[in-house]
């Protein structure tokens, strides 16, 4: 996702003099390398100093420029959190910030580096909206909207890290801000997440259709503003409704279905896949991280027939 990132951030600076990027201590490498050289001058590296970032950000912002922040999610977010919230949300700049390798995609480096929460945190800014596209088509698509950002709000933007498929280029719906999207037709049971435990649900729903179970399949990207008028339609239309996301379980997807269900009075079922309240060191896989807080294809899918007994 990453390079998709870069990659649509080039394409968009080449037809737009107002845009910059301020990253911290990241090393440019293919079209971010492209874009630093091409436009040396709109292209900010501050090193190790992320309240910087944002500080220099703002005034770029206040002077009527496009601006992205960008490096490592932990970083990009929470060290200088205190700056976002003053400086990007209370004043309403329209400013992206990209957290990249978000979730627990940093296992190997630990706690630190997972940004499990950071969902959470962004949900309750005022001001402070959160797209996390669920491959690099979308992010693709979420980079250019996040350009034009006509609400003129800040954004989270976040990111996966590399290696990720597409999995949306077949949909019927086009990708569109605070818009659930069907990504595949079923019935009865419906899979929703967001980020790039997508292709969890697409492994899932293969397993599922030999034994003749379609499941539909949504791409749940803008968590912040919720698209609750289609989460609606979605409690009406399925008997099972299952969550999927590299998240903590207080503040994420997961809690914002369990609200809107409450609020339509969603008799089915409703299982999320979120991960633990807890620190789990597990410095492998991030399969293996993730397994640990109780998501994997095989636990989801003994639920799911669990369900059919």
């Amino acid at each position: 996702m990453r390079d998709a990132f870069s990659d649509q951030l080039y394409r968009e600076a080449l037809k737009d003099n107002n845009i910059y990027i301020v990253v911290a201590d990241i090393s440019p490498a293919g079209s971010m390398l492209k874009f630093r050289k091409k436009f040396p001058n709109r292209f900010i590296n501050v090193g190790v100093s992320e309240q910087s970032m944002i500080g220099i950000a703002a005034g770029l912002a206040m002077k009527g420029k496009k601006v992205f922040t960008y490096t490592i999610a932990t970083f990009s977010l929470y060290r200088p959190f205190e700056m976002i919230r003053d400086n990007f949300c209370y004043q309403n700049l329209p400013v992206t910030v990209v957290g990249m390798g978000a979730g627990t995609i940093y296992n190997n480096l630990g706690g630190t580096h997972m940004s499990q929460e950071d969902i959470s945190i962004c949900r309750s800014v005022p001001n402070l909206n959160i797209i996390s596209p669920s491959d690099p088509a979308e992010m693709k698509s979420a980079v250019s909207y996040c350009v034009k950002n006509k609400k003129k709000e800040t954004i989270y933007l976040r990111l996966g890290k590399s290696g990720e498929k597409n999995f949306t280029t077949k949909a019927d719906d086009k990708w569109k801000f605070a818009k659930i999207r069907t990504i595949q037709k079923g019935k009865s049971i419906c899979l929703i997440s967001h980020g790039i435990l997508i292709k969890m649900s697409f492994n899932i729903s293969n397993t599922l259709k030999k034994q003749k179970i379609i499941p539909s399949i949504y791409s749940s990207h803008t968590l912040k503003p919720f698209d609750s008028k289609t989460f609606k339609k979605i409690c009406k239309s399925y008997k099972t409704i299952i969550s999927i996301e590299d998240h903590s379980e207080i503040g994420g997807l997961g809690s914002i279905l369990r609200e809107e269900a409450y609020r339509y009075k969603y008799d089915g079922n409703l299982i999320n896949f979120s991960l633990k309240d807890k620190f789990l060191n597990d410095y492998g896989s991030q399969a293996s991280l993730l397994k640990k807080h109780g998501i994997s294809e095989e636990i989801i899918l003994k639920k799911i027939y669990n369900l059919k007994k």
